[in-house]
């Protein structure tokens, strides 16, 4: 196979080179020259020098391989047992063991339930050599960050984020993402959305900040629209919405709520008062979880690639070993999926 390699001045590439650059100079798809690079199973040792080489000249920076060895997955008690509340979790760890085959890395699940476990993950991953680094999902609190200081390992945290950018971490793109949803219910005519959600997390307070941002660019006040819930059960946001309702009456056209299980209480809630869904209130979630599509009616809401979330994150990991690149922070486009939950605003 002959590889042609433009350069721009003094050899080097005219822009930063991307691995889809590397797989179309090779004529293979970006999964076979992720794996060439990462010493993964399944590529023909020709077909994988000429991968290597057309990097190389690219000057595209080749990750360190991991195959063979570990990779510490830590994760909350309820985020590794608790689906119910944690099914975001669910397809996150399916696109990240996914990615592990495929690179040829173990993962070795930790439950963290409290200080003295990081700390005795922390120790035995110091301790294994055969450990390149941590993933942490879901766990980004301020006594968490706090004890990795010095680890000497990468750590990423996934669904998460590091105020002080110690480690690197991959999001969703919250903010932004809860900014789409309310442009899209106020395109519909709606000015009194609420915003109904579980406080505590990071990543839920950027989604309640791009609710803010949406209303203050059309001129309208956040005011007492937010209504939170102690847990993420639907039975809990229905609750929350039905004494609304008895309270106030019916003071909102729109709900926009912090995940589809929480908007699909808010709907449960409008019917028994009563109401209907959209031709009243008009109801969309985030996450878009497979049972949204199902519910009477759909569920219109944001769509957060969970898969791919789990499976970058080894990526980053990887790169990371190479300790070329500062931490950096990485956030996954989000996207509307329409179905029948909203609509335009009646009078």
């Amino acid at each position: 196979m002959v590889v042609k390699v433009e350069s721009g001045k003094r050899g080097t590439p005219s822009r930063r080179v991307r691995l889809e650059d590397v797989a179309a100079r090779c004529g293979v798809s970006v999964s076979t020259a992720s794996r060439a690079l990462a010493g993964g199973k399944g590529v023909r040792g020709d077909l994988r020098s000429t991968i290597v080489e057309t990097a190389r000249k690219l000057n595209y920076t080749i990750p360190t391989s991991i195959a063979g060895r570990k990779v510490i997955l830590a994760a909350s008690n309820a985020a590794m047992i608790d689906y119910g509340r944690n099914q975001f979790t669910f397809y996150v760890l399916d696109g990240l063991n996914e990615r592990a085959k495929t690179l040829g890395v173990e993962l070795v699940p930790r439950s963290i339930a409290d200080a003295d476990d990081q700390i005795a993950l922390l120790d035995d991953a110091r301790q294994d050599k055969s450990v390149v680094g941590c993933l942490f999902l879901t766990l980004d609190d301020e006594a968490v960050l706090t004890l990795t200081g010095g680890f000497g390992k990468p750590i990423v945290l996934i669904n998460g984020d590091d105020p002080a950018m110690h480690h690197s971490s991959l999001t969703p793109c919250n903010r932004s993402a809860a900014h789409l949803a309310t442009q899209h219910l106020l395109d519909l005519g709606h000015r009194r959305i609420l915003f109904l959600m579980r406080r505590g997390r990071r990543t839920i307070e950027r989604r309640f900040e791009g609710w803010q941002d949406a209303l203050r660019e059309r001129g309208l006040a956040a005011g007492d629209l937010a209504v939170e819930v102690a847990d993420w059960l639907p039975d809990l946001a229905a609750e929350a919405i039905a004494r609304r309702i008895e309270a106030r009456g019916l003071d909102f056209t729109a709900v926009l709520a912090a995940g589809d299980s929480l908007a699909i209480g808010a709907m449960m809630a409008i019917r028994k008062s009563g109401y209907e869904v959209p031709a009243d209130v008009s109801v969309m979630g985030m996450d878009d979880l497979p049972q949204a599509a199902f519910q009477n009616p759909p569920l219109t809401t944001m769509h957060i690639p969970m898969r791919e979330i789990g499976a970058a994150s080894l990526d980053l990991l990887l790169a990371d070993l190479g300790g070329d690149l500062p931490p950096r922070r990485i956030e996954f486009a989000c996207h509307i999926v329409q179905r029948q939950s909203t609509g335009p605003v009646h009078a």
